[in-house]
């Protein structure tokens, strides 16, 4: 009689795929840092309603909300190799770059990057015109310059508003890129699926990606709680 489930092959698979996870970690963190930017240059043109610029930021937040990720990440997989052919053939720039040498992880790291910013843009949007408007004013007496009166004032302040919604993305975005093996990156669910593969034990690979999926999150989200913590200390040394 068969058993229901291969216990033995369940415990094999976890140090395969464990191995993976600095590949996800590393898609997870690195999209996080790049869309930090591109959410807060796309939230500064909404709140300084920069001509143009408004409009276009409007169009992409809508686009990327109103499509699947596994849409976008083949949109950037197929799309950038095309854009750069048609770049070297038209206007013969980038002759030194080679799309076949492009790693997928790359691809992966900026679909998500820019999923993620996009998200991240209203977030910080939100946060920033949540500061008191008496801070503006304070900083504004001294001298600041409005660069400085950001850097040094707000953004500190939305930051501490801003993460318990950054923890979330973050760790959503630790689960989504289960889909990035589907452009050939080996991350964890990868592993799982190969080892599925060879063993025919996909039921088993997959609770042990799941177990493991689980506790990293677990890991963040107690992180994520100690990071808040100093941050709204902060927050208030320096209102």
């Amino acid at each position: 009689m068969e058993n229901l489930l291969d216990i033995n092959f369940l415990i094999e698979s976890f140090p395969a795929i464990i191995s993976r996870l600095p590949v996800t970690i590393g898609i997870a963190v690195g999209s996080l840092i790049l869309s930090l930017f591109i959410g807060v240059a796309t939230a500064l043109i909404k709140i300084y309603r920069v001509p143009v610029l408004r409009v276009i930021s409007a169009i992409y937040v809508s686009f990327i909300r109103g499509t699947p990720l596994l849409v976008q990440i083949y949109l950037v997989f197929y799309g950038i190799p095309k854009i750069i052919y048609y770049v070297q053939i038209e206007y013969g720039w980038l002759q030194s770059a080679d799309v076949n040498s492009i790693p997928p992880e790359v691809y992966a790291l900026l679909a998500f990057s820019v999923n993620l910013g996009a998200y991240l843009s209203e977030t910080i949007r939100s946060a920033i015109e949540s500061v008191d408007r008496g801070q503006f004013e304070a900083a504004k007496s001294i001298g600041m310059t409005p660069a400085q009166m950001m850097l040094k004032v707000i953004f500190p302040q939305a930051l501490a508003t801003a993460i318990p919604n950054l923890g979330n993305m973050f760790i959503s975005t630790i689960k989504d890129t289960s889909l990035v093996f589907i452009i050939g990156v080996i991350d964890i669910m990868g592993e799982a699926k190969i080892l599925g593969s060879r063993g025919l034990a996909f039921f088993e690979v997959y609770i042990a990606v799941s177990i493991v999926y689980w506790i990293l999150c677990i890991a963040v989200e107690r992180l994520l709680v100690k990071v808040e913590k100093r941050a709204r200390r902060y927050e208030r040394g320096i209102a």
